[in-house]
């Protein structure tokens, strides 16, 4: 398996908490740039089926949060994974930007990842319902430096789990992202086996340690993440299958002067 970015580029824009209707426009704009591909061509679907045929490729249009406390190193990790590219001097990031990454996942499926870099003071405001709207996976980060980012973490899960859901109703795939592994770490990230009870318990897909500075994990995680989703989507699609065949059968089945309806109320 392996991944090659065909086109990568990098919308900006810039919210407030009075400004949904400009959200909305961005946000139908970033979706279809995301489905036109390297060619031109546009999307039939934004998740092709199976029955694709020969030569066809299926094609996935993803979004994806990333969130966590101000300074974490949200917006290095994107640019990490999106342009290859470090630099020491960013501007904290106002409301949301989002960045377009396409990944040759295999010689079949082609994925569009849309990813969110949500401001850090963000989780304080009423807007991240509207930002987490349809994402179907999330990084949460923190810093190793600053014990004080890992305590903001529950934080940010429950507002995420609280506002974003699966279609069964069960939580978005959540990866954490120990960021600036590259430096003294501080407090908790120092036990891998307590990192990993801590992840169980909050419900994380997995931990990575990360460092946009020095390329550690990036690939691995994002590559990690995207897995989740895909396995999703599998289930998801099969209890779909399976829920249409049931109805399909009681259908067949049923024997219309026997049908009744029944009220509980």
């Amino acid at each position: 398996m392996g991944s090659a970015v065909v086109r990568s580029t990098v919308r900006r824009s810039r919210f407030s908490v009075t400004k949904k209707q400009r959200y909305e426009a961005d946000f139908v704009r970033g979706t279809e740039e995301t489905r036109s591909d390297s060619s031109g061509q546009q999307m039939t679907s934004q998740n092709s089926g199976p029955t694709a045929g020969v030569g066809e490729k299926r094609e996935h249009l993803y979004k994806i949060l990333v969130i966590g406390e101000l300074g974490a190193g949200k917006t290095s990790i994107i640019k990490r994974y999106v342009h290859q590219f470090f630099s020491q001097h960013y501007r904290a990031t106002i409301g949301v930007d989002f960045a377009l990454k396409v990944l040759n996942w295999d010689q079949h499926t082609i994925i569009r990842l849309q990813l969110w870099d949500i401001a850090g003071q963000e989780r304080f405001g009423n807007m991240t319902r509207v930002y987490y709207k349809e994402a179907v996976g999330a990084f949460i980060v923190f810093d190793v430096t600053r014990s004080a980012t890992l305590d903001a973490v529950v934080k940010w899960k429950q507002d995420l789990d609280s506002k974003v859901q699966l279609p069964d109703g069960s939580a978005i795939p959540c990866v954490l992202l120990a960021n600036k592994c590259d430096q003294q770490k501080e407090g908790l990230v120092n036990s891998p086996n307590k990192m990993d009870e801590y992840c169980k318990d909050k419900n994380f897909s997995g931990w990575f340690e990360t460092s946009a500075k020095e390329n550690i994990n990036i690939e691995e995680a994002a590559r990690f993440l995207v897995n989740k989703i895909l396995q999703n989507d599998q289930i998801i699609k099969g209890n779909g299958a399976q829920e249409q065949s049931d109805g399909e059968r009681f259908a067949l089945n049923q024997s219309p002067t026997n049908t009744k309806k029944s009220c509980s109320c």
